[in-house]
């Protein structure tokens, strides 16, 4: 079983109901996976994203880029309930603003300029395949959907859920 990054997009008013009610917003979650599975949107247009197990290099992408938002991992924690390897954390409107902003004006070429993969390997990033230089281009393919997806979370003015399923 492999670790995934997950995102849901919310509306102002469903994150003020998954802060008060976290249940709801798991069957919501789970609701809009599957309803996503069936035909996937383009990642502007849709509720669900998941960034599959590129997450935890891209979160160490970005923290070496001193990236201002934590799109990994969310930044404040919704619930204590465990979504898979820990609880959902969301993101604000205005963080997935700044986010999509951000995430504009980088490129992934940027994020892996004077990366060496033995880096990668020290910090046990996972999925641990940093054998090699090429290596690195593996993530890139999933990097674009995710600032599209930002984009569009951003544009209709929607917070964000994030967890590690």
């Amino acid at each position: 079983m492999s670790m995934n990054g997950e995102y849901l997009r919310l509306t102002p008013t469903e994150l003020d109901r998954a802060l008060k009610d976290p249940e709801w917003a798991g069957d919501l979650a789970e609701e809009l996976q599957d309803s996503q599975a069936e035909g996937e949107p383009a990642p502007v247009e849709a509720r669900h994203f998941t960034t599959h197990r590129t997450w935890h290099l891209f979160g160490f992408l970005l923290q070496r880029s001193a990236f201002p938002v934590d799109i990994i991992h969310g930044e404040e924690p919704l619930a204590n309930d465990d979504w898979g390897y820990g609880p959902p954390q969301y993101l604000t409107a205005e963080r997935v603003q700044l986010a999509a902003d951000a995430l504009q004006r980088t490129t992934y070429d940027q994020l892996i300029g004077g990366v060496d993969p033995s880096e990668l390997t020290e910090a046990e990033v996972y999925p641990q395949i940093w054998d090699s230089p090429a290596s690195l281009e593996w993530a890139g393919d999933l990097f674009t959907p995710l600032t599209e997806f930002f984009r569009g979370a951003a544009s209709a003015g929607h917070a964000m859920l994030i967890w590690i399923d």
